[in-house]
C-alpha cells in the first residue's frame, strides 16, 4: 500500500517535471495544476506543504539562469573549510557530519564477501529508498520504488555479502539528514566500496554546502586534475550513497541540470527542495 508521503511526491513530481520542461514559458499556479489533475488551491497547499515555497517561487530554483548564479556566487567559497555562516546552518554541514572509509582491497575484490550487510526501506522527501549498512557505515543508498528491484540491485554491488532486512541505528541516524531540524543528526560514517579516484571524487561532493552547486569541471580542479572532467563524471555516476554524497549539486557549466542516476525530475525537485531550504535561513 503506498503512504500519503509517497503519493504526494509522486504529484509533487508531476509538477515538477511540467516546471522543469516549461520554466521559460513560466506557467502559471492553474497551468500546472491542471496538469497533474488537482484543483489550483488543493495544488497550492500540497506544493507549499511538500517545498515550503509556492510553484512560482520554487520555479526559479529549477531555472537555468538561477543555477547560472548560485554558480557565480559560490564559486569562491565552495570548497572553503572555514564556514562564515558557523555550525548553526545546515546549509554548511555536510563535510563536517559525513565521513568516508573505503573498503579494504579484498572488501573491495571479492563482491563484498565476509561483510554482513542490513539494509531497510524508508520515504524520503523525494520517494521512496533503500538504504544499506556494514557494521562500519552506509555503503548503499538508492531511491527506488521497487523492493524487490532495489534488493537485486544491493545484492548486485555486493554478490558475496551476508544480506538481511534489519533497520539498524547506523541507517536511522542517516535518515535524520531529510529532517528540518539536525539537532538529532550524529556523525555519519559511510564504509564504500571505489577505487581510489573515486573516493576523492566523492569526498570532494561533500564539500558542496547545500543549496549551493558546483560543475564537473570545477570538481576536477578540487581533486587537482583539471582533465579529469570526463573521469569525475564518471565516478559521480557511479557514487553508491544518494543524497548523503550530494551528487545532485554539480551540474553542467553552462546552467543545465544535466544528469542524475535516479532521474533528472527527482534532481531538479532536491536543487529546488534545498534552495528553498537554504534561502529560508537567511
Amino acid at each position: 500500500m503506498e503512504t500519503k508521503e509517497k503519493i504526494n511526491y509522486d504529484r509533487i513530481a508531476q509538477a515538477i517535471d511540467y516546471i522543469r520542461q516549461n520554466f521559460r514559458e513560466q506557467p502559471n499556479l492553474d497551468e500546472v495544476a491542471e496538469k497533474i489533475h488537482l484543483s489550483p488551491s488543493h495544488f497550492q497547499r500540497l506544493f507549499t506543504e511538500w517545498a515550503g515555497t509556492s510553484p512560482k517561487k520554487f520555479l526559479q530554483y529549477i531555472s537555468v539562469e538561477h543555477a547560472k548564479k548560485t554558480l557565480a556566487d559560490g564559486r569562491t567559497t565552495l570548497f572553503d573549510a572555514t564556514f562564515e555562516t558557523g555550525l548553526s546552518s545546515t546549509s554548511r554541514l555536510h563535510d563536517l557530519f559525513v565521513n568516508i572509509e573505503g573498503m579494504t582491497p579484498a572488501e573491495y575484490k571479492n563482491g563484498g564477501k565476509n561483510l554482513f550487510i542490513n539494509y531497510s526501506f524508508a520515504e524520503s522527501p523525494f520517494g521512496s529508498l533503500i538504504v544499506a549498512s556494514t557494521s562500519k557505515g552506509i555503503c548503499y543508498m538508492a531511491f527506488e520504488d521497487d523492493e524487490e528491484k532495489a534488493i537485486n540491485n544491493l545484492k548486485t554491488k555486493f554478490p558475496n555479502a551476508a544480506v538481511e532486512r534489519k533497520l539498524d541505528l547506523l541507517q536511522q541516524n542517516a535518515l535524520f539528514i531529510f529532517q528540518n531540524d539536525w539537532s538529532r543528526l550524529h556523525e555519519i560514517k559511510l564504509h564504500l566500496k571505489g577505487t581510489g579516484f573515486q573516493l576523492k571524487v566523492w569526498e570532494s561532493l561533500l564539500k558542496i554546502p547545500m543549496g549551493k552547486l558546483s560543475t564537473y569541471k570545477n570538481i576536477a580542479e578540487q581533486i587537482g586534475n583539471i582533465q579529469a572532467s570526463r573521469a569525475v563524471g564518471t565516478a559521480i555516476g557511479n557514487n553508491p550513497v544518494a543524497y548523503l554524497i550530494p551528487c545532485h549539486r554539480v551540474i553542467q557549466s553552462a546552467g543545465n541540470f544535466g544528469g542524475y542516476m535516479w532521474g533528472p525530475t527527482r534532481k531538479a525537485a532536491i536543487i529546488g527542495w534545498e534552495g528553498v531550504k537554504t534561502n529560508s535561513e537567511n
